[in-house]
């Protein structure tokens, strides 16, 4: 907003106000229209003016009818009304920006021109061209200035009250389509995803009953599968409930967290998941884990689980891995590493994974940065998650340089990080490996 906008703007009539009155006492003091002195009576009419300009700048219609009666005083009083007639048309001015009714403005209007007509001290020409002249000056400019700063107010509250009406309309719009698409993706996870799985639980529970005599290691295989097939129902049926309605599921921990002294067991249980594949896995936990917020519990033990089930997927069963879960101060400082020898081959999957993508943004929601990429002849997925405190501030500085450059020791964890696993052997994998993993690794 410019000056000449803020100077009309109604939050500041008693600037203005102000303003008037330090014009009208510079006009009393170096120079009036007749060149004399201002008289008793003139610098008493003139003083009450602006007194009462002060006191009723928040009530322009009173401010009108005293500057008026002042004016018809002055006629009579003095030979010099210039004062008091520009007190008065100001007033008009005052009033025709902020009435409601422009009917009221021009009543008022009318009343002013009446008493400019037969204002001899108002005009300097004599005869009806005179009286014309100071009406149009003295009533008619004052009416067409308010009435275009009220007009241009009216058109920037109708345009603002549009905007915020589209704003409004463009979020339900927003909100209807984010709807559909859950409820799309919610019909998709119920009657396809889950339909196999309950279907994959169901055969494993007839063949668990149908093999009375299984081999030990098979039917430890089996239960385990069993067992992954039923959470994994659990967790979809948890999910769809979120996907279709968002607010009846808000208030239940068990879709959005994990109880945090369960976390220490939840991670065992992903780690030995690993270990019952063949990967040997070396896990260092923080017993300070126990005590974390349950979102960032939560995102340490989906990481933990995509991290491992990645080394399985890719590395293969001979692979040595290594988590690191560690409390340093109020951030957490998450690691998973492997050598990366017993990767052979696999099958690029149409369109590529999606794990690496979900872990970067679960972690970037919670402040944090995600660095994934080839460490030795392995591979190295780590981040730092802030407090939740500090999680608006951005992605956290702690997490490091990128993968493949030195890495540097977290704060406070007195000493420089581990080599990665394997750092004895080549840094670079054999010519025409394609790296140790895939480029679509997820």
């Amino acid at each position: 907003m410019g000056w000449v906008g803020r100077l009309f703007d109604v939050r500041d009539t008693l600037v203005r106000m102000l303003l008037l009155d330090l014009s009208g006492l510079g006009y009393l003091l170096f120079g009036t229209r007749t060149g004399q002195s201002p008289t008793g009576a003139q610098w008493a009419l003139a003083g009450t003016a602006f007194l009462v300009a002060l006191v009723t700048h928040r009530r322009p219609l009173v401010n009108l009818t005293a500057q008026t009666v002042l004016l018809l005083v002055a006629i009579t009083a003095v030979d010099d009304t210039t004062i008091n007639q520009v007190g008065a048309s100001w007033g008009l001015l005052e009033l025709t920006m902020r009435c409601r009714r422009p009917r009221t403005g021009w009543v008022a209007a009318g009343v002013l021109g009446v008493v400019t007509a037969f204002n001899p001290g108002g005009h300097g020409a004599k005869g009806v061209a005179g009286t014309v002249f100071g009406v149009l000056v003295y009533v008619g400019l004052p009416l067409l200035a308010g009435t275009v700063v009220r007009t241009n107010r009216e058109l920037a509250r109708q345009a603002e009250e549009r905007l915020r009406a589209d704003q409004l309309r463009r979020e339900s719009e927003g909100r209807a389509a984010r709807a559909d698409e859950r409820s799309a993706i919610a019909r998709e996870l119920h009657d396809v995803v889950a339909h196999h799985v309950a279907s994959m639980v169901l055969r494993v529970g007839v063949a668990r009953h149908v093999l009375t005599d299984p081999d030990p290691r098979v039917g430890a295989v089996f239960d385990d599968v069993h067992a992954t097939g039923t959470a994994a129902l659990a967790d979809l049926r948890g999910l769809v409930a979120v996907l279709r309605d968002p607010d009846a599921a808000h208030g239940d921990a068990a879709l959005t967290s994990i109880e945090p002294s369960a976390l220490p067991t939840a991670l065992g249980a992903a780690v030995d998941r690993a270990r019952q594949s063949g990967v040997t896995v070396e896990a260092e936990v923080d017993p300070a884990v126990g005590a974390l917020d349950a979102v960032r519990g939560l995102a340490v033990l989906r990481l933990t689980q995509e991290a491992l089930t990645n080394v399985v997927k890719h590395a293969g069963a001979a692979t040595r891995a290594r988590l690191s879960v560690s409390v340093v101060g109020d951030a957490v400082h998450w690691e998973v590493a492997d050598d990366g020898r017993g990767w052979t081959p696999a099958t690029v999957p149409p369109g590529g994974g999606h794990g690496i993508t979900g872990m970067r943004e679960r972690v970037e929601v919670l402040g944090g940065r995600l660095e994934a990429g080839p460490a030795g002849t392995g591979w190295r997925v780590r981040t730092v998650l802030p407090a939740v405190a500090s999680t608006e501030a951005g992605p956290s500085p702690a997490a490091g340089p990128p993968p493949g450059g030195p890495t540097p020791a977290p704060p406070g964890a007195g000493g420089p990080t581990p080599a990665p696993l394997g750092g004895d052997g080549p840094t670079t994998p054999p010519p025409g490996s394609g790296g140790p993993y895939p480029a679509w690794r997820s």
